[in-house]
């Protein structure tokens, strides 16, 4: 029985030992392992990268010059099998700390030894140089360690004597002793310059005064050749926009004649539809409302018309039963009257003339009631004469001529009836 052992990118696994005495090692790095119980054993060693400082202090140069010098190196385990190897067989079981030691003193020890070939100018004036020096030298040792330098840099060169700072203040006057003798001799040389410019500058001035005249000259030609293309480009431009705008105006005018057709016509067929709306309303609202009036008119109008043909059938039943009633009641009356004629004619007939006087004489009021009718509505009738025997005479007048004109009415000569022949002698 065993476990199973798991290990990140960052560290190596090392599984050693296993069954029949094998004394095989396997190395897995960011994978996993088996590992038996009892008989096979489990050791991690970490590949991050580890920071070193190494720091040589007081080293002579090749000079002699004691010099103090600290740089940065970067390092870390290599993964390829064989150097892995070789790493776990110089390291495995060590802490970071300690493994940084063994490094640290390596590289110090090649630093130190570096240092006493080299000149002092040659380490502070070329650094990368000297640290890639001291990386190529120090690679092999610590490569057969299953080391790998990532980098190596100098971080700073100083010593004691002020050996440098005399470097830099030699180096500084040397630079100020030439940057005097080049001031002199560049205001020398501006000198001479500055009055060779200046009569170049004057011959420069006259021909440029010539040349600008030629120019300002050639300059009024070609801005009055421009103006008059100018001007000219401007007024095509400008017929060429007046055009380009009318055209475009009538294109808007068309678009603007479209939009209102279309607009017309969606208002023709909002009208229609109007129309429609409005004939659908009416229909609903007046036509049919009128219709059933129209309707109930007509029955109502049928009903009367039943109801007067029924009262005038009645009315004419009634009349017909009055007239025949009527009729009934003249017919017997008729005959009553034909009866009473037929009698009076009897009796006139046996009386004779006395009769006929009679019925004149029963006639007479009548008579003289219908001729003296219109004399009702005469308040007083006036006479005019101036003899009072006038009047009599006209009263008497009338009366003399009043049997004439009964005669001429009814052919009965009253004055043969003996009564009023009497009547008459004795007014007479």
């Amino acid at each position: 029985m065993g476990n199973c052992h798991t290990v990140g990118p960052n560290e190596a696994l090392v599984v050693s030992g296993g069954c029949c005495g094998s004394d095989e090692k396997s190395y897995v790095v960011g994978g996993w392992s088996w590992a038996w119980w009892l008989i096979s054993d489990i050791q991690r060693i970490t590949l991050e990268i580890m920071t070193l400082q190494p720091k040589c202090d007081d080293v002579e140069t090749a000079e002699g010059v004691a010099i103090t010098v600290t740089g940065v190196a970067q390092v870390k385990v290599m993964t390829e099998n064989e150097l892995l190897g070789y790493a776990c067989e110089q390291f495995l079981g060590k802490s970071v700390v300690e493994i940084k030691s063994v490094i640290l003193q390596t590289l110090e020890g090649h630093l130190r030894s570096i240092l006493g070939t080299l000149t002092v100018e040659q380490i502070y004036q070329d650094r990368d140089k000297f640290a890639g020096l001291v990386r190529e030298v120090a690679s092999p040792d610590v490569g057969r360690m299953g080391i790998e330098i990532l980098s190596f840099t100098i971080k700073d060169v100083y010593d004691k004597v002020e050996y440098l700072s005399s470097l830099g203040k030699t180096q500084t006057a040397a630079v100020q002793r030439d940057a005097d003798i080049g001031v002199a001799e560049a205001e020398r040389d501006a000198g001479i310059r500055e009055a060779e410019c200046k009569k170049e500058m004057m011959d420069v001035k006259f021909q440029a005064d010539t040349r600008m005249a030629d120019s300002k000259r050639e300059l009024e030609m070609q801005k009055a050749s421009f103006n008059q293309e100018v001007n000219t480009k401007k007024a095509e431009a400008q017929l060429a926009y007046e055009l380009q705008a009318a055209k475009e105006q009538q294109k808007i005018r068309l678009e603007e004649i479209e939009i209102e057709v279309v607009q017309r016509k969606k208002q023709i067929t909002i009208e229609e539809k109007e129309i429609l709306r409005t004939d659908k309303e009416l229909i609903a609202t007046v036509k049919r409302p009128a219709e059933a009036e129209a309707y109930r008119m007509q029955q109502v109008a049928e009903g009367q018309k039943i109801k007067k043909v029924l009262i005038a059938q009645a009315e004419a039943e009634k009349i017909r039963c009055i007239g025949e009633a009527e009729a009934g009641s003249i017919e017997v009356v008729g005959k009553a009257e034909a009866e009473k004629m037929r009698l009076k004619a009897e009796a006139y007939s046996i009386y004779g003339e006395a009769a006929k006087t009679a019925l004149v004489l029963e006639a007479l009021p009548k008579i003289a009631g219908k001729v003296a009718a219109p004399l009702g509505k005469v308040n007083e009738i006036v006479i005019l004469s101036g003899d009072g025997s006038r009047v009599t005479s006209e009263v008497n007048r009338l009366l003399a001529e009043l049997p004439v004109s009964v005669n001429a009415l009814t052919g009965v000569d009253i004055t043969k009836i003996p009564l009023l022949q009497k009547m008459v002698n004795a007014q007479a």
